[in-house]
């Protein structure tokens, strides 16, 4: 490559940055994914319309499981683990059992609806079966929902890809013949297992050495985080398992360390994310031959609708029945299984293993995940107050990146005053909230309140409140109490737990 050709490639590559960037504040505008309009951008910049060819699978492959990583290191660093460490059983079962029973269903509704011969109809089951991590983070994290819904998905979402990713593979490189369901089993087993083990393993490696090792430059810090998260998924692909879940648990127990710098880690690390989700999205638009779609649509709307009116419901309600999960919530998981470029990366490697008609699933694969992502991604914030799941108080987490609080180990949190909340009439005083949480400052109609100790708050005040991780979870409690019973929650035994009113978002 000469000079001026990689000033040409620059050039581009810059362009097609920050116009996926743009595009990304305009689907947050819209409510839309941001994934869409990414694939939108792959698309324009492809063959059929500005000339730019790209019909690699090999690379697409490789480059769309390194992305992946990526992401998934950062969705590991941004969980809270208190979220979902109740919730692994469950998650577990939905992420393992749960595929399992969806990949069964939408087999046979392509068997049965497109005259799909078994082979493939499973292959493409497969492929759909697995929640996209990137949706579903950028999605409910948005959205003022019960910790253990938004929990449960985005456990679900960092763990199911590993089992989708080993049954594509298998099926892939199977003969016409269907491999022996034990040996299928057997393999999965060993992968997860083996994976999460050196994940977990990598990230307590990980929390050691950045503990105790000085570093001569802050920045050094975030990228030797995501690093041994990168070093995880390396590791488990070099032992025959899944790196995605040593990457997941590797990111997962790093972020909930107390480690130096965390703010800044932790901004890098989205940053890298949406570097992995642009380049991602933008490659697998340019993939798609936007000429051969128009015969896919058919197909995709028929094995979406298997998928997401039968397949994920009944593994929805067959994986979380034993732990009694309430109707309401399991409808709205139900829905938002959201898919993304999980399944148009698996739907690279057929083609790469030779399998006939595996160009024809990569059309309706990715026509499917623009279809329901357009249906399923802007419906559920509507979905979530029809179910009766959104709670307009909840905390929510503000991200800054401030020196102070990095070093004080604080948490910069926002609250609603919701109307007929019992909040109302109260005054800063009479919250009692456990030192050193304080409240400092007050948005009333527009306008910042600096809050004294005698100021009163009233229906629709948006609170700006500073804690600490330890005290997080009693002053959450504390809103809670007063915001059912009144200042006199305490002497009315109102203590604030989170009851099953307040697991279906009628507390």
């Amino acid at each position: 490559m000469t000079l001026q050709e990689l000033y040409l490639v620059l050039l581009i590559g810059g362009t097609v940055l920050l116009a996926s960037i743009a595009a990304a504040r305009t689907a947050n505008r819209l409510g839309l994914p941001s994934l869409l309009l990414f694939l939108t951008v792959g698309v324009i910049v492809g063959e059929d319309v500005l000339g730019l060819e790209f019909d690699d699978a090999q690379l697409a492959q490789s480059l769309g499981t390194a992305g992946l990583a990526v992401i998934l290191v950062e969705g590991g660093l941004t969980t809270q683990w208190t979220d979902v460490r109740r919730l692994l059983a469950p998650a577990g079962v939905l992420a393992t059992a749960g595929v399992a029973i969806s990949v069964a269903v939408t087999a046979a509704g392509a068997h049965l609806l497109l005259g799909m011969e078994w082979h493939l109809a499973l292959l493409l089951g497969a492929i759909v079966s697995s929640t996209d991590a990137a949706a579903v983070f950028a999605v409910l994290r948005a959205l003022p929902l019960p910790q253990k819904v938004t929990g449960l998905l985005e456990a679900e979402s960092g763990f199911n890809d590993a089992p989708t990713i080993i049954l594509v593979l298998v099926f892939s490189t199977a003969a016409a013949d269907l491999p022996d369901p034990a040996h299928i089993a057997g393999n999965v087993l060993y992968q997860l297992a083996v994976g999460a083990a050196l994940g977990l393993l990598i990230g307590r490696i990980g929390v050691a050495a950045l503990r105790h090792i000085a570093l001569p430059a802050t920045g050094l810090y975030p990228l030797a985080t995501v690093a041994f998260g990168i070093i995880a998924f390396a590791a488990g692909g070099a032992a025959n398992a899944s790196g995605i879940i040593a990457a997941y648990l590797s990111g997962l127990v790093l972020g909930n360390s107390k480690l130096p710098h965390r703010a800044a880690t932790r901004s890098f690390a989205e940053g890298a994310g949406w570097l992995a989700q642009i380049g991602l999205f933008v490659m697998l638009g340019l993939l798609v031959t936007p000429r051969e779609l128009p015969s896919a649509v058919l197909p995709a709307i028929g094995v979406g609708l298997v998928l997401l009116l039968a397949a994920r419901p009944v593994s929805v309600l067959a994986c979380l029945l034993p732990f009694r999960t309430p109707w309401r919530e399991q409808a709205f998981i139900s829905w938002a299984g959201l898919r993304g470029a999980v399944p148009i990366v698996l739907a690279t490697f057929p083609i790469v293993a030779g399998v006939d008609g595996a160009r024809d699933l990569l059309n309706i694969v990715f026509v499917l995940v623009v279809i329901f992502t357009l249906i399923q991604g802007p419906s559920l914030p509507a979905a979530a107050r029809w179910l009766g799941l959104t709670r307009p108080g909840a905390l929510r987490d503000v991200q800054v990146e401030t020196a102070p609080l990095d070093v004080l180990d604080a948490d910069l949190l926002t609250a609603a005053v919701p109307p007929g909340s019992r909040l109302h009439g109260v005054a800063i005083f009479e919250l009692r909230l456990p030192p050193p949480v304080v409240v400092t400052l007050i948005i009333r109609d527009g306008t910042s309140i600096v809050p004294r100790h005698d100021t009163v708050l009233r229906a629709g005040d948006e609170l700006l409140l500073i804690t600490t991780p330890d005290t997080r979870d009693a002053a959450e409690r504390r809103l809670r109490a007063i915001g059912r019973r009144g200042k006199l929650a305490r002497w009315l035994g109102e203590q604030g737990d989170v009851e099953p009113a307040d697991r279906t978002g009628t507390a």
